[in-house]
């Protein structure tokens, strides 16, 4: 099943939105309850300042504790809150005594003063916080919201338990009683698990009724973002799928926008770079399609015309056309060797056998054998002193090969009377073997496209002054695939110069 970008993304952000909504409501709810436990249990403590007092001043008569009952302590301290509250509640409405009505003595005749009427009550003074205890005897609530009155423990000044409920494992808030300016004892209330304050429910009650309308906020914000997301995403990446299509039709010149400051942009500028290499790829396989095609059509036509003159009877079959027509096949020979070694560098399957050996010795080597056909060709050769170091780990027959196409293409393209020069130099850990020839040289625009296949400087020459342009690219080719480099540069001598540059083994 597809999933569209723009619905992985609402998914995506609701789904972050709603677990941080989800997060900061239990965060809420958790500081809530806390906080309101805190304000809870200093709220039973003001409460318990009556009996704070009272418990120094019978503290101070007595001079220790010994007032507090031996038995029974658990509830004596929901009993002195009773009688302390029903001290409170008289004080509060005191009882007014009943009028007395006058006695009438017999044979005397009543005041004719007025009597005063009674004055009115005086109004009952408020009353403080309630604090109804339980019966005593009651069973304590269940559950965490247990009353003021079994969370309560009376400590003497070492902390020792006097009366009230066992210490358990709640938390105890904790108001000294001061006799004297010295601590007696304390009272403590232990802090219930769950607040029983009203207010905190209703505010937790409040938050609960808006969470749906946060759920809808959220699902309202995340498909606005997710939306204008998608759009900002989603149009780079169709242009990208539709570069993409394009090229699997073949449309190597497609390009796409890279102004983008983002992965985007970078992606756009690295399909733009496959692209151009795509097509340089395709060109340069229509072109080595067509010169190699040419490269064949040649030999064959000569072979082919000199094979039907002989058919026709206009030559005889002798020995002079018969090695013309040898030649021809050496020549195409050659030609389909060179082509499947290039062939086998492009897949790097090239065979290389290295070792180490002296390169400066196989370099003479093959310069002595050029020597008499360079010597008839009208050019000297030259030997340069001998490099300090020669010694590279190479395939010797691959750089034989190397050697005799660039000493070829010296014999070739070097004008007599001319001078070819064998030099080579180390630096560093590199070894740079040069072979230089004479004029003509090669123009500077040519310079960079040495090394291509199929080209020739004069594209005009035939194919026995010039040959197929083959011999440079393989000598490339083979340099390369012995992790070494072949360079090409204008020579002292007027002509060119070929460097080989081989890394020396410590």
């Amino acid at each position: 099943m597809k999933i569209s970008i723009g619905l992985r993304l609402f998914a995506s952000v609701l789904l972050a939105i709603l677990a941080v909504a989800a997060g900061a409501v239990f965060l809420l709810r958790q500081n809530v309850l806390e906080s309101f436990g805190d304000y809870a249990v200093q709220i039973e403590l003001d409460r318990l300042d009556e009996l704070s007092n009272d418990l120094a001043r019978r503290y101070a008569r007595h001079g220790n504790w010994d007032f507090v009952p031996a038995h029974g302590r658990r509830e004596w301290i929901a009993r002195e809150l009773a009688r302390l509250q029903g001290e409170r509640e008289a004080r509060a409405f005191p009882v007014a005594p009943a009028p007395v009505a006058p006695v009438r003595l017999a044979g005397s005749a009543l005041p004719t003063a007025p009597v005063a009427p009674p004055a009115p009550p005086a109004p009952p003074a408020p009353p403080l916080p309630p604090l109804p205890p339980p019966a005593i005897g009651d069973a304590p609530a269940s559950g965490d919201a247990l009353p003021l009155q079994s969370r309560i423990t009376l400590f003497d000044a070492a902390g020792k338990p006097l009366a009230g409920s066992p210490p358990g494992t709640l938390p105890l808030a904790r108001r000294a009683i001061v006799v004297d300016g010295r601590t007696v004892g304390a009272l403590a209330v232990a802090r219930t698990a769950r607040p029983t304050d009203a207010l905190a429910y209703a505010f937790l009650e409040q938050i609960t009724a808006s969470l749906w309308l946060i759920a809808a906020a959220c699902v309202l914000l995340s498909a606005l973002v997710s939306t204008l997301l998608a759009a900002h995403f989603r149009r780079p990446i169709g242009r990208l799928a539709g570069g993409a299509r394009a090229l699997a039709e073949g449309r190597f010149e497609t390009r796409l926008d890279e102004h983008r400051s983002d992965e985007l942009g970078e992606l756009a500028g690295h399909f733009n770079l496959l692209a151009a290499r795509l097509e340089g790829a395709e060109a340069s396989r229509r072109q080595w399609v067509a010169d190699t095609s040419h490269e064949l059509r040649t030999p064959l036509a000569v072979l082919r015309a000199q094979l039907e003159a002989v058919q026709d009877g206009v030559r005889n079959a002798d020995p002079s056309h018969l090695g013309a027509m040898l030649r021809q096949v050496l020549a195409l020979s050659k030609l389909i060797d060179e082509l499947y070694a290039l062939a086998r560098a492009d897949v790097g399957a090239l065979d290389c056998r290295r070792e180490q050996f002296d390169v400066w010795l196989l370099a003479l080597e093959e310069a002595d054998a050029f020597a008499e056909r360079l010597q008839t060709a009208g050019l000297a050769l030259e030997i340069a002193p001998a490099p300090v170091r020669a010694i590279v780990l190479a395939d010797p027959d691959r750089m034989r090969q190397v050697l005799r196409n660039l000493f070829e293409n010296s014999l070739r393209y070097t004008n007599a009377p001319g001078r070819v020069l064998l030099s080579a130099q180390v630096a560093g850990n590199k070894l740079a073997l040069s072979i230089d020839d004479s004029a003509p040289g090669v123009p500077d625009a040519a310079i960079g496209r040495l090394g291509e296949r199929f080209y020739r400087v004069d594209a005009s020459r035939s194919r026995a002054g010039g040959g197929a342009g083959l011999g440079l690219a393989l000598c490339r080719r083979l340099v390369e695939a012995q992790a070494g480099e072949l360079h090409f540069a204008h020579s002292p001598l007027g002509g060119l110069r070929v460097t080989v540059s081989m890394e020396l083994p410590p």
